[in-house]
């Protein structure tokens, strides 16, 4: 059994690779909220 044949049919690695996925998308959108909110900050007085 190759690598990959194991990815494809081992629900574990499937739940892994999903979780991470699912980490990513979480930090990507923060550090979208992060700059998006500096940008839109008001000027101090």
């Amino acid at each position: 059994m190759t690598v990959w044949q194991q990815i494809i049919s081992d629900p574990i690695v499937w739940g892994s690779i999903l979780g991470i996925g699912i980490v990513c998308a979480l930090c990507g959108y923060y550090v979208w909220l992060f700059l998006t909110n500096i940008a839109n900050a008001p000027e101090p007085k």
